[in-house]
């Protein structure tokens, strides 16, 4: 008890126990969702965002944009594509990169007499601007995040219809280069002669 006393006499009786602790706390970044909701207004709500997700059929070279609420799906012939998460970086956030969590499947070859059989290709998150961190695999099909629609605070909405249009079709673990870092055209390839044994 005296020395509760005295420390309270001191003023040291209320004095965090680590102040380096306390200072360490107050420092620490937060991550800018939350730094953007409480400062300056809220971000779009996962369940109000669309993704765009880009679906390539391999076999005809058709390619389609689908427009899917976030916890929706849409089948278009014998797949389906699930998105359960779309994000993006805010605006003032370097590097911009735009992400989706997406399930993927495909119907297996229907059997005499069986109900239809969906097999997952692909359950995770793909990037727009890092495919090949996940890469669907698949014979037939392709399919990557083109974006994400939704708002910061103090930005304008845009509407999904015209970051799609915005967006190439890209294959997954392909990178389309900046017009400023095309390459030139390489001149034609010169025939080679194969041995007899082997086919051309």
């Amino acid at each position: 008890m005296a020395v509760s006393a005295a420390l309270s006499a001191c003023g040291q009786g209320d004095a965090p126990a680590d102040p380096t602790a306390e200072v360490a706390r107050k420092a620490a970044p937060r991550p800018a969702a939350e730094l953007a909701a409480s400062e300056t207004g809220e971000v779009t709500p996962n369940a109000e965002r669309i993704a765009t997700i880009g679906l390539l059929n391999k076999r005809n070279n058709i390619t389609r944009d689908l427009v899917i609420k976030v916890g929706d799906r849409q089948q278009v012939g014998n797949v389906f594509v699930r998105v359960q998460s779309c994000e993006r970086t805010a605006p003032w956030e370097m590097p911009a990169e735009t992400g989706a969590f997406v399930q993927f499947f495909v119907e297996e070859p229907p059997r005499p007499g069986a109900d239809k059989i969906w097999r997952k290709v692909f359950s995770g998150w793909l990037f727009k601007n890092s495919p090949t961190l996940n890469v669907v695999e698949h014979p037939i099909y392709d399919v990557w995040v083109k974006d994400c629609a939704m708002n910061f605070p103090g930005e304008e909405a845009k509407p999904a219809s015209a970051a799609s249009s915005s967006s190439a079709p890209k294959a997954s673990g392909s990178v389309t280069p900046s017009p400023a870092s095309a390459p030139l055209p390489s001149p034609a390839p010169r025939p080679v002669d194969t041995p007899a044994g082997e086919p051309a």
